[in-house]
């Protein structure tokens, strides 16, 4: 089906999950341990009500909005997602393309395929790259400036992930994704040992906006401001890294305190309709 054929964003979920493997809709859907973070995710969103103002001239609405400079068609970007190409043969490079055609901005995993020299050239969307760090500084710079020749506009941390968490949808069938995989073989020291000085290092020797993604707290918010972020990216990794964590939209509000209008301030959780968009927007949410 084309996206046009679709009703709703609802009967987009269950054609998915009538054509994906249990492995892959298990990998896509589950969360770590007992799953509590993941279930705290939507019960946080769904615990807040709205109180509607009545007679306003609503006939011409813009939900037009930009981040880092980027226009966005409304307060919605597609995150980074590792092992997509589970779910769409063309991975990182059909998201390039959905991003285009809706008017969003992407953000690439860096455990996803095909490259991000691939996916670059796939479509003219303003597009951020996620990186996992597998390697030392050296490494890193290196990627960044390519990344930046690639023509990307912005560069994002992950900041919650220091292991691989134990997601037992997956364990107990004794299947790994491909990032799973990769991850399990490859050095996590790296990423373990990031540190506000990883980010401000960043911004000293590169032109371009650095995302950190996983920020929960008010005290990290101020550090990641005081190292020069440009976005604060409040995530619990959608329940799937550290299990008993608060829901997102709960966490957002002493986030959005912290940074002060200094810097945009992105979440992700559990949000799945635009109701749920408005509600983070009601609580200081840039996108």
């Amino acid at each position: 089906m084309s996206a046009g054929q679709f009703s709703s964003l609802t009967e987009m979920v269950h054609l998915a999950k009538a054509k994906l493997s249990r492995e892959s809709w298990d990998y896509l859907m589950g969360g770590a341990d007992t799953e509590t973070t993941l279930k705290r995710n939507r019960l946080s969103i769904d615990s807040l009500q709205f109180r509607p103002k009545v007679m306003a001239d609503v006939r011409e609405v813009s939900v037009a909005t930009e981040l880092i400079g980027q226009p966005l068609r409304m307060p919605v970007i597609l995150p980074p997602i590792g092992s997509v190409q589970l779910f769409e043969a063309g991975g990182g490079s059909s998201v390039a393309q959905g991003a285009e055609t809706f008017g969003t901005l992407q953000i690439l995993s860096s455990v996803c395929t095909p490259s991000y020299e691939e996916v670059a050239g796939a479509s003219a969307a303003p597009k951020v790259y996620q990186l996992y760090l597998m390697g030392d500084q050296g490494w890193m710079d290196d990627i960044i400036a390519k990344s930046l020749e690639l023509g990307y506009v912005g560069f994002c941390l992950t900041a919650d992930t220091q292991v691989y968490s134990r997601r037992e949808r997956d364990i107990l069938k004794r299947w790994r994704p491909p990032s799973g995989s990769s991850a399990v073989q490859s050095d996590f020291g790296y990423q373990a040992g990031m540190t506000w000085e990883t980010a401000a290092h960043i911004k000293e020797k590169f032109d371009i906006p650095l995302f950190v993604k996983g920020i929960n707290r008010a005290d990290d918010a101020v550090l990641a401001v005081e190292a020069g972020v440009d976005v604060v990216y409040v995530s619990n990794h959608g329940g799937r890294q550290l299990d008993h964590g608060r829901g997102c939209i709960d966490s957002l509000p002493e986030v959005v305190a912290a940074v002060d209008g200094r810097v945009p301030v992105v979440v992700d959780g559990g949000f799945l309709r635009g109701a749920d968009v408005v509600k983070a927007l009601c609580r200081g949410a840039t996108a």
